[in-house]
């Protein structure tokens, strides 16, 4: 995925029908399936890049298909650089922390929403966006950088969540170093 460039996300209830939506985007529109996967609880996500229209009508298409599995769907236009290397697995690490938070929702895919929100809002680096593997279907992503950018990062992100959705949302000011091989 590069900046400049849309992603649109599906969340699923069932496997089956996730595989099915995949197949259904994928013939509907000029997209690049970026993730496709089961994740805990029995859930599938979709993560999709392209142009904008192609997304949208790819995203349209899996909706429809998806019907009543559909757990939640987001699409960020123009998505920030940071998020897209971040799930590409393509980012570097930062070689020291500053300070650091995390947020945490119930469902995986908000959490991309959130954290695209939150790179837009402030200079700040993202560490981490994780996607329901293993956790229980929850999303949560981790950043780090200046205190005053790290809090107006994560104020801009809440805000993007849906009350009900938002689990949890922490500030460490002045994070220890040893933090870092653990985010």
């Amino acid at each position: 995925m590069q900046a400049n460039t849309a992603i649109g996300l599906l969340e699923i209830s069932s496997i089956a029908k996730g595989v099915e939506t995949l197949d259904a985007m994928c013939k509907a529109a000029g997209i690049k399936p970026e993730i496709a996967r089961p994740i805990s609880k029995g859930k599938y996500i979709i993560i999709v890049s392209g142009p904008v229209g192609e997304v949208e009508s790819a995203l349209s298409k899996g909706i429809e298909i998806a019907e009543k599995t559909l757990i939640s769907e987001f699409i960020i236009r123009n998505v920030h650089k940071s998020v897209a290397e971040r799930l590409s697995k393509k980012a570097t690490m930062p070689e020291k922390l500053e300070a650091v938070s995390i947020v945490e929702t119930k469902n995986s895919l908000s959490i991309v929403y959130a954290a695209d929100i939150a790179a837009k809002a402030a200079s700040i680096n993202i560490l981490e966006i994780s996607l329901g593997k293993g956790i229980g279907g929850k999303g949560y992503f981790s950043m780090t950088g200046e205190i005053g950018a790290i809090r107006s990062a994560v104020n801009a992100a809440v805000k993007s969540i849906e009350p009900d959705d938002l689990i949890s949302r922490i500030v460490i000011p002045n994070a220890d170093a040893h933090l870092l091989e653990f985010l």
